[in-house]
């Protein structure tokens, strides 16, 4: 069949094609005039993309973390949270109509606030943002409910917003709340933990006598390097006390001692005079004579002084040594002591050292325990959120459905189709030979000739016409 053969059996059946579509347009136009009226409202939320001042964190810059962000609220407001939350606040479970639509629906099977929530979800609620096309994102979401009431439609539509703001509070409020609590439990434990490796930092110093600086260490290895020092000069005056008492068995007149020593000298001087008076006596007075024999045991009385006192020089000598070694060893014994201490004082140092390494430790956990607890603490009493409701919400003047002109438009093309399908349909019941083609298909055989469409009105024009012509009178 072809568009001419179409056109044909319309023109046929133009009686049928125009009833249909007749019918069809006032059904529709019926239909839309006596549909429940439906009113949308509309309300919209900004979500702000600035740091938040009390948790510290926001969503950044970049537009895809933006976009992902705002989609993710666009979510959270169609969740059934929030729809349970708007059921609870305009307490819409007491609607006797819906009330019966659920138990005709679900025969009264599951929680009707659950269902309610769904139906409120599915069928009745819009949510997308403004602009959500790469080129033009927009971080305002748009939240459309539809209702048989305008006022009922406006008072869901700021309802669905004010319970995502309340509801986004909470999603933020209620892990701070938890983490609060594992905070402050974990504080106590650190606080705990720090309490007792002061304790034992303060038992350890109480029981060495170690003090938080170092100043006994550094007097202790002051003292040690005094003996040391002492050690070396204690080593240098027993070698020079040796030294010397090896050559006392020489010449010990010529020891520095006996040189140095002012009696000696002295007694050298008186025995100078005296000798230097034995000639003078011994020719004035002659050997024999008391005065002579005088000086001369006065010159071995000097003698035998300056030998006794010279001898106990040298004697001295071998004291000093003596003196020397024991000192030595007493400085070497009390250098070995002093070395003892300070190695435990070093080790005292070292254990303590450890312990205030762990007391730090523990304080810088515990400090860093305590200011995530302060800051859990803040958020989870945060009453602000970055989603602000932008619009609000008012009851709508005009329905926005059923549409008189769109469904009259759609009742014209459904109309059109129908009536063009029945005219199609009665042709194929009762088919027709309209055209020359049908004729041939029929009965397939050539057509010789072909005698146009002849009226009674034609056929009478002619027959006067014929008449006329041959002389006949009119009948």
């Amino acid at each position: 069949m072809n568009l001419n053969q179409v056109l044909v059996i319309l023109h046929a059946r133009w009686r049928v094609v125009c009833g249909v579509f007749g019918g069809t347009l006032f059904l529709v136009i019926v239909l839309s005039l006596f549909w429940p009226k439906q009113y949308t409202a509309i309300s919209s939320l900004v979500v702000d993309a600035k740091t938040d001042p009390v948790a510290g964190a926001g969503v950044g810059n970049s537009e895809q973390l933006l976009a992902s962000y705002v989609n993710t609220q666009a979510d959270v407001i169609a969740s059934r949270r929030v729809a349970q939350r708007v059921v609870r606040t305009l307490k819409l479970d007491t609607d006797r109509e819906l009330v019966d639509r659920w138990r005709s629906s679900t025969k009264g099977a599951g929680d009707f606030s659950v269902w309610l929530a769904d139906y409120l979800v599915d069928k009745k609620l819009t949510v997308a943002p403004v602009h959500d096309s790469p080129t033009h994102a927009s971080n305002v979401i748009e939240i459309s409910v539809s209702w048989r009431s305008a006022e009922l439609a406006a008072a869901l539509a700021n309802a669905f917003a004010q319970a995502a703001i309340d509801t986004n509070i909470e999603l933020k409020v209620e892990p701070a709340k938890l983490y609060a609590s594992w905070f402050n439990q974990r504080s106590r434990v650190l606080r705990d933990d720090l309490a007792a490796k002061q304790k034992r930092l303060s038992d350890f110093q109480n029981s060495t006598g170690l003090v938080a600086t170092d100043e006994k260490l550094d007097v202790e290895n002051a003292r040690l390097t005094e003996l040391s020092t002492q050690l070396v000069t204690i080593q240098g005056l027993r070698q020079e006390s040796q030294s010397r008492q090896r050559g006392v068995g020489g010449d010990i007149e010529s020891l520095p001692e006996v040189l140095q020593s002012p009696v000696i000298q002295t007694l050298k001087a008186e025995l100078s005079q005296a000798e230097a008076k034995q000639p003078d006596i011994a020719a004035r007075l002659g050997k024999n004579h008391p005065d002579y024999q005088a000086a001369v045991a006065e010159i071995a009385n000097l003698r035998e002084r300056i030998a006794r006192e010279s001898a106990s020089i040298a004697a001295s000598l071998g004291n000093t040594t003596q003196v020397n070694l024991r000192r030595e060893n007493d400085v070497r014994q009390a250098l070995e002591a002093q070395k003892n201490k300070v190695l435990e004082l070093k080790h005292a140092h070292d254990q303590a050292s450890i312990l205030q390494s762990d007391v730090n430790s523990a304080q810088r956990d515990l400090d860093a325990v305590t200011e995530r607890f302060a800051q859990s603490s803040l958020e989870s009493q945060t009453s602000q959120t970055n989603v602000v409701q932008l619009t609000t919400a008012s009851p709508p003047l005009s329905p926005s459905s059923p549409k008189l002109l769109l469904n009259a438009l759609i009742g014209v093309f459904l109309g059109g189709f129908f009536g063009i399908g029945a005219a199609l349909f009665l042709e194929a019941l009762r088919p027709r030979v309209r055209l020359d083609e049908d004729l041939i298909h029929l009965l397939g055989v050539p057509i010789l000739g072909k005698i146009g469409c002849v009226t009674p009105r034609a056929i009478e024009a002619g027959v006067r016409s014929s008449s006329a012509m041959l002389g006949f009178p009119n009948a």
